[in-house]
């Protein structure tokens, strides 16, 4: 054998059914949980609405869940969507979605959780900072890196640290996503529950319209009350974002067509649930009027002034201590799952070639790790966030319908390959969730055309790599490759 090969060692199989649910619900709860409930009261005005909105968010989320589900149960190779796109598209198609996660999609979500844990660490133990004029230093004419610079130091920090405890080995990083998600669902619980009962909040809070309800955005008909409520809907996807990594790692799952789409199911049932108690209390604790203002305040954070109306002073810094807690795990969950796409992207040949190497002794896919957080520190730097998100989830949704258009063709091409999960309600459900994908492509082409704009562009960004890495690696597209993942 030659020596390369002895040097690369096997992803190991180290999930099981609990540890892939955590997994799930510890890649959604980041930063959205804590902070979505304020902009979307401002845009509706009512809490009956927002909660709605948060229902209805979740409903979606789970009709790409519940279609997502079959294909992952048939696929079972590592990198989730590139390991789809590959089996129902090709490799063409496969490397574009792997590319747009390299360059925006998970490598932004990354860059952006870590930043919101800097940030919450930030208000815990105040970070350094430079002179007024040394932060104003611009970068391309765009890019402000030393603004904020302690902070940005510290998710920094965060991704490397967690990139290393993720390279030493699967098990450590499942490790800290269970510790980090178990301690953020029992201190939501608990949240909710003193929430309830310690009589600050009141159900007419909750019943009561905001003084100058309705909205302009609501006109004079359902239509405009329909669009204002989508427009909320978005705040409330990217709390829901995240939920298709598990399929990164497919590889690294037991019995991987079952336990996936049980998983994918089981925990975003959790996560709706837990999103529409938390925003209910919210609304419950703090009047609707007293959330708006809280949205048009930059410097504050809805969960934060909920806290304080209960507990006080000790009340907040628990309280972001939790929020550091919440993204760090959001952001380990994410470094752990995307980097298999890249390693999977290798082994297809459209990627750096030391991206497919599996370490000899820890069995995970180092090298794709530290490309990933090159890039993810790069964006930390570019201090873009708030534009990588609104294009991110963009760009995502592209994607997801992808997914559901896969499930029709593999039915026709594939009719007798087993499916040991099969979409619930199929043919509606996927198509309910096609059309409300392109609905929101198209909406966002429209409303948001710079961000949609610069998310394609990225994604277009890799078609002179696709070329370099095909013209190197002449190989015919294998349908059994997959298989092999």
């Amino acid at each position: 054998m030659p020596e390369q090969e002895k040097k690369q060692g096997q992803l190991i199989q180290a999930f099981g059914l609990q540890t892939a649910i955590i997994l799930v619900v510890s890649s959604i709860i980041g930063s959205g949980v804590y902070k979505k409930v304020a902009p979307m009261s401002e845009a509706l005005q009512s809490p009956g609405l927002v909660l709605m909105a948060w229902l209805l968010a979740g409903i979606v989320t789970m009709l790409g869940v519940l279609t997502t589900a079959e294909i992952a149960g048939m696929v079972s190779g590592s990198g989730g969507p590139f390991a789809y796109f590959n089996r129902i598209y090709g490799r063409r198609f496969a490397f574009f979605y792997g590319w747009g996660s390299f360059t925006a999609i998970q490598s932004a979500s990354i860059a952006s959780i870590s930043y919101v844990f800097a940030h919450s660490f930030n208000a815990v133990v105040p970070l350094p900072r430079l002179d007024a004029a040394t932060e104003k230093i611009k970068v391309l004419g765009i890019f402000y890196p030393f603004e904020n610079l302690g902070v940005k130091l510290a998710a920094v920090l965060l991704i490397l640290l967690l990139a290393a405890i993720n390279y030493r080995g699967v098990r450590q990083g499942g490790r800290v996503s269970n510790i980090i998600t178990n301690t953020v669902i029992a201190s939501i619980l608990l949240i909710i529950v003193l929430g309830l009962t310690m009589g600050v909040g009141s159900m007419e809070n909750f019943q009561t319209v905001a003084s100058a309800y309705p909205p302009e955005s609501f006109g004079t008909g359902n239509a405009g009350i329909l669009t204002a409520l989508f427009a909320a809907m978005l705040s409330a996807f990217w709390a829901y974002e995240g939920w298709i990594t598990l399929g990164f790692m497919a590889g690294e799952i037991k019995d991987p067509t079952r336990n996936i789409p049980r998983s994918l199911i089981f925990g975003t049932l959790i996560v709706i649930a837990v999103y529409l108690l938390i925003n209910f209390v919210y609304l419950y604790v703090l009047p609707i009027d007293e959330m708006i203002a809280v949205a048009k305040d930059t410097n504050k954070i809805a969960a934060i002034e909920v806290i304080r109306r209960l507990f006080g002073d000790t009340g907040v810094l628990l309280l972001s201590v939790l929020i550091v807690v919440t993204t760090a795990g959001c952001t380990n969950t994410t470094i752990m799952a995307a980097a298999r796409i890249y390693y999977a992207m290798a082994k297809e040949g459209v990627f750096f070639k030391k991206a497919a190497h599996i370490h000899p002794r820890y069995h995970t896919p180092g090298n794709a790790l530290i490309y990933q957080s090159i890039v993810s520190c790069a964006l930390v730097f570019s201090g873009s966030f708030d534009q990588l998100t609104n294009m991110l989830v963009f760009v995502q949704f592209i994607f997801y319908g992808a997914v559901a258009v896969g499930v029709f063709i593999l039915r026709k091409r594939e009719p007798d390959t087993p499916r040991p999960y099969k979409a619930v309600g199929y043919p509606v459900v996927p198509a309910l969730y096609i059309l409300f994908c392109a609905y929101l492509v198209i909406n966002t082409l429209i409303t948001d055309p710079r961000n949609a704009g610069l998310g394609l562009g990225l994604v277009l960004l890799g078609t002179p790599f696709y070329m370099f890495w095909t013209s190197q690696n002449q190989k015919k597209p294998d349908p059994t490759v997959m298989d092999d993942l």
